[in-house]
């Protein structure tokens, strides 16, 4: 299904009957990622998976910043009357899920976030490296956001006062330290390294985000 949103067209999918979750996927994916997930969560929840702008089936834009892509997941919530839906976003889609919640309080229910950052120097220093290689190839302008984006401060996170869950995978691009810095500015959240996983490997055509997804949102919600 198809909406208009802050002037983007933005692909999304509806599955289940229950309270509302919502799924964000990361840099250069789709709503695809989930597909393993998905099925497992309608089981108990309605669940609406989304194509950021630029990805999938959803609009391109002209340029890209996180924010705007956070005000696309408020927009989408408010557009289609969702009251409090529980939130899971991995590595840019947590991104989303930590800026949105930041700046609107009372928009999920439960916040619940893989593999994000807080800013680029958020990355490993390997990996970084990578990013900047690849951006010098492809001048791709989802990854010019990467490098440059996002600036969300310890403030920012302090201000999230909902049932939040901070994932990693212990192989994880993204610095042990940054995740840590997540969970620790957020009043409350809970901290799950999780053993022998990479950034996606847990999340990306898997099962596994399920029985910690579906234990954090029932407690939660």
């Amino acid at each position: 299904m198809y909406i208009q949103l802050n002037g983007q067209i933005i692909y999304y999918e509806k599955t289940g009957e229950g309270s509302p979750v919502v799924l964000a996927h990361g840099n250069g994916e789709t709503l695809q990622i989930f597909d393993a997930l998905i099925p497992k969560l309608s089981q108990t929840h309605t669940v609406y998976a989304l194509d950021s702008r630029g990805h999938g089936l959803s609009a391109a834009a002209e340029e890209y910043h996180y924010l705007d892509m956070a005000e696309d997941v408020a927009s989408f919530i408010q557009a289609l009357d969702l009251t409090r839906p529980a939130f899971f976003g991995f590595s840019d889609g947590g991104i989303l899920g930590l800026l949105a919640a930041s700046r609107r309080p009372f928009l999920f229910s439960a916040l619940a976030v893989g593999g994000a950052n807080m800013t680029p120097r958020g990355f490993r220093l390997f990996d970084r490296a990578k990013l900047k290689l690849h951006f010098s190839k492809r001048k791709d302008p989802l990854y010019r956001m990467m490098r440059k984006e996002p600036h969300i401060t310890k403030k920012d996170l302090s201000g999230i006062t909902i049932p939040t869950l901070v994932l990693a995978g212990e192989k994880d691009l993204i610095k042990r330290s940054e995740t840590k810095r997540i969970a620790a500015s957020i009043p409350n959240a809970s901290l799950k390294i999780l053993p022998g996983e990479s950034h996606s490997s847990y999340v990306v055509h898997s099962q596994k985000l399920f029985p910690l997804l579906e234990d954090f949102f029932t407690k939660s919600c």
